[in-house]
């Protein structure tokens, strides 16, 4: 709170000093104080009340930097009222009321009241001796003495507090004291004292002779002077800041007077200098468009000498398509339709160079003009306008192949759709093109091969079409083509033709390339409302190209139309059904072969529509894949599958060695979260990390290996086992293998079947077989269906399987009668 973080070692002691002398002497007045009759305790109480009151509202003297008070007056008959302890309680409300208003420091705050307390009782004692002197020895003091006494100590009061105070900032600051110069600055404050004195003399006198009357009615009288006195001296400040202000205000009508005249005296010599020396062309022009004078500047931009200018038709140097232009505005001009007239015309110079230029016009007029003429302004604007030229074609254009963008390529279609509301025979065709293969090639080649590709297949695109279509690059390797007046067959030949110059191979930075689009066509009509719609439906006619195969072309068509269709319903009921809780769980056994018991169940997710009936897995998980719902169906999937699985569990104390084989999908596995969730779900449902297998597509560890293999490996070092399901589909090498985090290969179903055709599925098998030994995995066969297949796997050493030979998904609680009717002895583990 007491913040004395700039005063120095000095003035610290010294202020510790005197604040704790003053806290002392205003202690002891109290104490004095409290020892009075009853009727003088209020005297003292209400003097103390009216000194501080007066010591918080100070008032400014005019013209200076000094502030007076009434406060003495009141101190002053406190002590020859009560003496000095009632004298130093009342100085030190002033001071404290006074520096609580003027400052935030409690340095302040407590050192003032304590100091004015110190030198008013110091004072007062010695007046109080005066006092008691002149009573033993000439009697009742009279005014005259009374003034004798208080005089001088006011003086002393003066000196004192002010030496006190003004010490401590000197001391601050680092100077050495001069008590004398101190005196010197504030001497007025001891006439104001002296001031004071006499008042607080006279008040005394009266009330000896009156009694408290007469202070009823001094103090009104005091405060009503001392208010006047503050509302005059406001009154005194504004007039004198109402005076200045009136001074500045005539200075500043006469300097602006002074100005203006001398604008005006200089305007013409101004106006010459600046039709000299613009950097725009000018003229004055007659309203007969004759030309009196041009600057240098249109002579430039014209290129022609000023001799020529002069005297000749200002419509002569315009282009001849803008001069009916020209002359409609300055004729609107010289009739007064308007009062200034701006348009853009071509000016033709002596060497046939057409230059673009702004032009405008007013009526001009000077002192020494025969008649009122025009004053014409040009400006040179052919950059600009080969500026915005190109702008406007950048902003239409792709910047690397330079065709058209998917901005003018939107604005052309809506064209389209518009002509073909007005006329419903309008036929329009709209395709959509999509590079196969182009991320392989970059990421082979880098981009900027890739960029060279699509240069080259837009040039080639270009080629292909009439001067009427239009072909933009929409983004990346995707480019559309707005062909008018096509008819579908006409559309299809030109997506075969395309197909073919596409396909044709590209020889960039030493290698030879060549790729291939796959296309989507969307006829169009007045079936069509926005741009957005036709490119809609052909996105969804070029995925189903892409669906048949590369460098295909579909046609989009109401078949097309409902499949789409169907495709949002099933999401949307996908949505609802996991919301729900309509999915379920049915589980298939994974047998050991050798012993025909059950080591493990596949989960295996089922839906029954209530319209609808059973959704095929196959339909629902690939939309669920495509739109993001397999991550909480999968989530859903896994925590019901180990639930049930510490069921069984508990029901089936002999098949604690039992494994839940839970499907994961790509999008599940590379999510952030994917392995603390697994965890989760683990330790929620109360069973051991190796006995739930996560199952991973072959195809999806190729695709996502970077991503795939820390998050399986995480798993892995969990206790999790890790399996590959649908084994031999998606050609991955032994190599890639080796390094996979995996306990178990499942061999696809497609590989089991084929045992039964011939030796060569067998050998297929047998080599998968061998492999997955050879590695240390577990290999379990998938879709055996008759004991012919069983007897070949046993006899290639196959580990496990798991098709309908053994048993179909079965509900939980079938899963539970199966095993409790296995023989503990014969389970493997």
């Amino acid at each position: 709170m007491l913040r004395m973080d700039d005063y120095n070692l000095s003035a610290k002691v010294y202020w510790w000093i005197t604040a704790i002398l003053g806290g002392a002497i205003i202690a002891l007045a109290i104490r004095s104080v409290a020892t009075l009759p009853p009727v003088s305790i209020a005297q003292v109480v209400a003097g103390v009340i009216i000194a501080g009151v007066a010591g918080a509202y100070p008032l400014r003297i005019p013209s200076g930097k000094v502030s007076i008070t009434g406060a003495e007056i009141f101190i002053f008959l406190a002590l020859m009222m009560n003496g000095p302890a009632a004298a130093a309680l009342a100085a030190a409300a002033e001071g404290a009321l006074g520096s609580y208003r003027t400052s935030k420091r409690w340095t302040s705050r407590l050192g003032s009241p304590a100091m004015n307390g110190l030198a008013m009782f110091s004072c007062g004692l010695v007046y109080t001796a005066g006092v008691e002197f002149v009573h033993g020895h000439f009697g009742a003091p009279t005014l005259l003495m009374q003034l004798a006494l208080l005089f001088p100590m006011a003086i002393a009061y003066f000196a004192a507090s002010t030496l006190l105070i003004a010490s401590l900032i000197t001391l601050k600051q680092g100077l050495p004291l001069r008590p004398v110069a101190i005196l010197r600055d504030h001497a007025w404050m001891g006439l104001v004292n002296l001031a004071c004195a006499a008042v607080a003399a006279l008040l005394f006198t009266g009330y000896e002779t009156l009694g408290m009357g007469v202070f009823l009615a001094a103090v009104p009288v005091i405060g009503i002077v001392l208010l006047t006195h503050r509302v005059f001296l406001r009154e005194i400040e504004a007039s004198r800041l109402a005076q200045q202000e009136r001074v500045l205000a005539a200075e500043r009508e006469a300097a602006d007077a002074a100005r203006h005249l001398a604008e005006l005296q200089k305007s013409e010599s101004r106006f010459q200098k600046s039709f000299s020396h613009a950097a725009i062309g000018m003229a004055l022009v007659t309203h007969q468009r004759i030309v009196l004078q041009a600057n240098p500047a249109l002579c430039e931009i014209l290129g022609r000498p000023a001799d020529a200018m002069a005297g000749a038709d200002l419509g002569a140097f315009v282009h001849r398509d803008d001069h009916p232009a020209l002359v409609g505005e300055l004729g609107k001009l010289l009739s007064g339709s308007t009062a200034t007239c701006s348009m853009e015309v071509r000016c033709l110079r002596p060497d046939r160079e057409v230059v673009t230029v702004a032009l405008h016009a007013s009526f001009f007029s000077a002192s020494d003009a025969d008649a009122p003429c025009l004053i014409v302004q040009v400006l040179d604007v052919t950059a600009r306008r080969i500026a915005e030229q190109r702008l406007q074609h950048i902003a239409h254009h792709d910047n690397l192949t330079d065709l058209p963008n998917r901005a003018f390529f939107f604005e052309q279609l809506s064209a389209a759709i518009a002509a073909a509301r007005r006329d419903p025979s309008y036929r329009f065709a709209v395709l959509f093109l999509d590079c196969d293969r182009f991320k392989t090639i970059n990421d082979s080649l880098g981009h900027r091969a890739g960029d060279e590709l699509l240069v080259v297949l837009g040039r080639r695109i270009l080629a292909q079409l009439r001067p009427i279509d239009v072909v933009a690059r929409l983004g990346g390797d995707e480019f559309a083509i707005l062909g008018r007046n096509l008819r579908e067959e006409d559309a299809t030949a030109l997506a075969a033709r395309l197909q073919s110059v596409v396909s044709e191979p590209v020889h960039i930075r030493s290698a030879e390339l060549s790729t291939s689009v796959s296309i989507g066509i969307a006829m169009g009509g007045p079936q069509y409302a926005s741009p957005e719609d036709v490119m809609r439906d052909a996105d969804i006619a070029m995925y189903r190209a892409k669906a048949q195969g590369r460098a295909q072309y579909a046609v989009f068509d109401a078949a097309l139309h409902a499949e789409v269709s169907s495709q949002l319903w099933l999401e949307s009921a996908l949505r609802r059904a996991i919301e729900q809780e309509q999915l379920y769980l049915a589980y298939q056994p994974i047998f050991d072969l050798r012993t025909r018991q059950i080591t493990g169940v596949e989960a295996l997710c089922r839906w029954v529509h209530a319209e609808r009936g059973a959704v095929s897995p196959e339909k629902f998980i690939r939309v669920a894949e495509e739109s993001g719902l397999i991550v909480p169906l999968g989530q859903w999937a896994m925590e019901q599958a180990c639930r049930q699985l510490a069921a069984w569990h508990a029901a089936v104390p002999t098949c604690s060695h039992l494994q839940v084989h839970v499907n994961v999908s790509g999008v599940q596995l590379l999510q952030n979260d994917f392995v603390e969730r697994v965890r989760s779900t683990v330790q929620t449902a109360g069973i051991r990390p190796e006995r739930l297998a996560l199952e991973v597509t072959e195809s999806m560890l190729i695709d996502g290996l970077s991503v795939a293999v820390p998050n399986l490996r995480q798993l892995r070092d969990s206790g999790l086992h890790i399996s590959i399901d649908d084994f031999g589909t998606g050609y991955s090498s032994l190599t890639r293998i080796s390094d996979l985090p995996i306990a178990e290969i499942k061999i696809d179903r497609s590989f089991t079947s084929r045992m039964s055709q011939g030796r060569e599925g067998e050998e297929v098998v047998r080599a998968i077989v061998v492999m997955g030994r050879a590695m240390g995995k577990r290999v379990v066969a998938e879709g055996v269906e008759a004991e012919q297949q069983l007897r070949k796997l046993l006899d290639l050493g196959c580990d496990g399987g798991q098709g309908f030979l053994f048993a179909r998904p079965l509900a939980p609680w079938d899963v539970e009668a199966l095993l409790k009717q296995q023989r503990p002895r014969a389970v493997a583990s």
